[in-house]
Order: C-alpha cells, then structure tokens, then sequence
C-alpha cells in the first residue's frame, strides 16, 4: 500500500488522501477489534458494520479519483470472495470459526481487492499462518490444547497488514 501511495500523490492526490484515511481508519479500527477480540472472542456488530461502509466509500473513492475503474470493481470483488471463503469455511466447521471473523472478512477483502487479488491470497494465507503459529506455541507452553478456542481477529487484521505492507 506504501508504494501505491507513493504513485497516487504525484498525479492523484485525491486519491492519495482517500487511500491514506482508509489505510489509516483500517489501522484503527483493526486494533480496536482486536483488542476487544483478544479480551472477549466477540467482534461487535456495531463496529464491524459501521466499517464496511467507511471503508468502501473512503477506497472507492481513491478507485474513481485515481481514474481506475479495475480497482473499483476489485475492491468489490475482494469482499465478496473474501467474505465467500470464511464463510464457507464457516459452515464447513462452525466451531472452528466465528461469525464476527466471516463479517469482518469482508472488510479486508475490500483492502486486500484494492491492490489486486494476488495481495487477497497473501492476506488470507498470512492470516492462517499466524494463527497456527500461535495456536501451536499455545500448545508448545501447555497454555492451550489442541481444542483450545483463540479469537481469530487479531490474526485476520495482522494478516491484511502484512500483505498491505508487502512490496509489489
């Protein structure tokens, strides 16, 4: 997302300002959900909710003001499919995931689709990875069993970050 920045603000500053409030209201957002995610395994509603309509109008507005009608409709398209994966995996094995994660799945989609659907697949695969890692150094300091419940928020949001922040 860095390096887009940097290519919006010579040419589209418009959009430069809307990718930075986005970027900078995921950033908010994102640790506050994952904070109360850590604390009580829940992502509010009237939190989540609230995001997917920030976020879509702050990126596709940089879309419309960067003159890029592909972005506009990756945006859209990152969070449906992203929402579409946890949810499947949702129904697949319910307690292996809460509905808050398939809610807020779609918000980062959205981001993720902003930068291509490539970043969408390094965001998600990120997310998991963490997530295991944590839950494996849980079982490795005998804190947690393998059927211990870990809220899988925070993993979602540090994974969206990596794959933001990630070089093209």
């Amino acid at each position: 997302m860095v390096e887009e920045l940097v290519l919006l603000w010579p040419d589209h500053t418009l959009a430069f300002w809307m990718l930075l409030a986005a970027a900078g209201y995921l950033l908010v957002v994102g640790t506050g959900l994952s904070w109360i995610d850590l604390r009580t395994h829940r992502l509010p509603n009237r939190i989540v909710f609230p995001t997917y309509a920030v976020s879509s109008v702050l990126l596709l507005a940089a879309a419309l003001a960067g003159h890029d009608g592909g972005v506009f409709w990756r945006v859209l398209a990152g969070g449906a499919l992203l929402w579409a994966f946890y949810f499947t995996v949702r129904f697949a094995y319910p307690a292996g995931m809460g509905f808050g994660d398939v809610k807020l799945a779609g918000v980062l989609g959205m981001y993720l689709g902003y930068l291509g659907f490539e970043y969408l697949l390094w965001g998600t695969f990120a997310a998991f990875l963490l997530g295991g890692v944590y839950g494996l150094l849980l079982v490795l300091l005998r804190r947690g069993t393998l059927s211990s419940h870990i809220p899988f928020g925070p993993f979602m949001v540090a994974g969206t970050w990596v794959a933001l922040l990630m070089p093209t």
